[in-house]
C-alpha cells in the first residue's frame, strides 16, 4: 500500500519481494519460471506456518475477533506472554500485533463505508470496538489519509 501522506505507516505483504523478479521472468516470457518462484515462497511460508503454532493460533484469534482483542487476550489465546508474542509477532510480520489489529478494523471500516456509505458512524465505532467516534476517525485518518466521513462522501458520489 503506498501512500503520499506523512506519517500513514507503509506495510508491504512479504510477497511484494518477489514482485521484481517475477517482473523480469514475465517480461523475458519466462511464466513457468515465475511460477515456479511463487510456488516455492508459498511452499516455504507454509512450511513455516505450520512449524509455528503460537503465531498460527494468534492470527487465528486476531481474525476471528476482527482485530478487536487486545494483546494480552491475544497473548492469551496463543499460550504465550505479551513479550513472546511480541517479539515473534514483529519478527515474522515485521508489525506489531496492535500494528496489524489496527490495520484489519481500518478494512472492517473502510469496506462497510464503502458498501455502506450512510452508516451512523458512531454506532459503526461501537461495533467494531473502538472506544468512540474520535477514536475511529483518527485510526482512520491514520491509514487512509482523510477522514471516515469524507470516504463515505466520496463513496456515495461514485455510487
Amino acid at each position: 500500500m503506498q501512500c503520499a501522506v506523512e506519517d500513514v505507516p507503509l506495510i508491504a505483504h512479504p510477497l511484494a519481494q518477489l514482485q521484481a523478479s517475477l517482473v523480469r521472468e514475465i517480461r523475458a516470457g519466462n511464466v513457468a519460471e515465475a511460477l515456479v518462484q511463487v510456488q516455492q515462497y508459498f511452499l516455504t511460508a507454509r512450511a513455516w506456518m505450520a512449524s509455528d503454532k503460537l503465531l498460527v493460533q494468534a492470527g487465528g484469534a486476531m481474525r476471528e475477533a476482527n482485530g478487536t482483542l487486545p494483546v494480552s487476550k491475544v497473548a492469551a489465546t496463543a499460550h504465550a506472554t505479551v513479550r513472546t508474542l511480541e517479539r515473534r509477532f514483529k519478527q515474522a510480520a515485521g508489525h506489531t500485533v496492535k500494528d496489524v489489529s489496527s490495520l484489519m478494523r481500518f478494512e472492517q471500516v473502510r469496506n462497510h463505508l464503502w458498501q455502506h456509505p450512510d452508516v451512523n458512524l458512531a454506532g459503526l465505532a461501537q461495533e467494531l470496538g473502538y472506544a468512540d467516534q474520535a477514536h475511529l476517525s483518527r485510526e482512520f485518518k491514520r491509514y487512509s489519509g482523510t477522514t471516515p466521513a469524507a470516504f463515505a462522501r466520496k463513496a456515495k458520489s461514485r455510487k
